[in-house]
């Protein structure tokens, strides 16, 4: 049980979150706000955007080189002891893309804030912890079917209007000045303060924002 006030009035801080689901750190910060979200019960709601990475397939890119790189992961994993890190072991990927995965979770964010959170930790487990390359889409409806969401839906991730709106996002990202992430804003605001930031600094601001002397 949270020691955490409830809010008065029902008041919610709701922060946009810019993320892309091969990026380390964003793992960092999904962890840290996961435990954030729980503490403080219903009062902090996250909406999570799209920010691409790596914006256009790129095949071809060396598994070995890639291999090389996710060693790099292990200075996430001291960062966050919480967030799991593997270097990568399998013979599949580099992924080439972002797209395909944010496409994936949009379409389950559409079926529900329950549906976009299983499948959400779900990308992120299977590319930092299992090495399964989530640009590929017998990888994606393989992680479909394992959080249990309906099959039929998964082809929703193939419509235009989710691209559409995953570009929307990421061009959103950019004009607000957000050259990498994760990003994280203030739901109306036009700053967004970017880099995995301490547990503790995201529950100040939280609190502060929540119960203003």
């Amino acid at each position: 049980m949270s020691d955490v006030p409830a809010a008065p009035d029902a008041r919610r801080v709701v922060f946009d979150v810019w993320s892309d689901y091969l990026c380390p750190w964003c793992k960092v910060a999904a962890t840290r706000l996961a435990e954030l979200e729980r503490e403080f019960e219903g009062a902090l709601v996250l909406r999570w955007k799209s920010f691409l990475l790596r914006p256009r397939p790129e095949p071809g890119r060396d598994l070995e080189k890639f291999r090389r790189y996710t060693q790099s992961w292990r200075r996430a994993a001291e960062a966050e002891p919480a967030a799991r890190f593997e270097v990568w072991s399998s013979e599949e990927g580099p992924p080439t893309h972002s797209i395909p995965a944010h496409l994936a979770a949009k379409a389950a964010a559409e079926l529900g804030p329950a549906a976009f959170a299983n499948l959400h930790a779900a990308l992120l487990t299977a590319y930092f912890e299992n090495s399964r390359d989530i640009s590929q889409p017998e990888t994606l409806a393989a992680l479909w079917r394992e959080a249990g969401l309906p099959e039929a839906a998964f082809a929703r991730a193939a419509e235009p209007e989710l691209l559409r709106r995953v570009l929307a996002e990421h061009a959103e990202a950019l004009e607000l000045g957000v050259g990498g992430v994760p990003a994280v804003r203030l739901a109306g605001s036009d700053v967004a303060i970017t880099g995995a930031q301490p547990t503790e600094a995201y529950r100040r601001w939280i609190r502060k924002l929540l119960y203003p002397a």
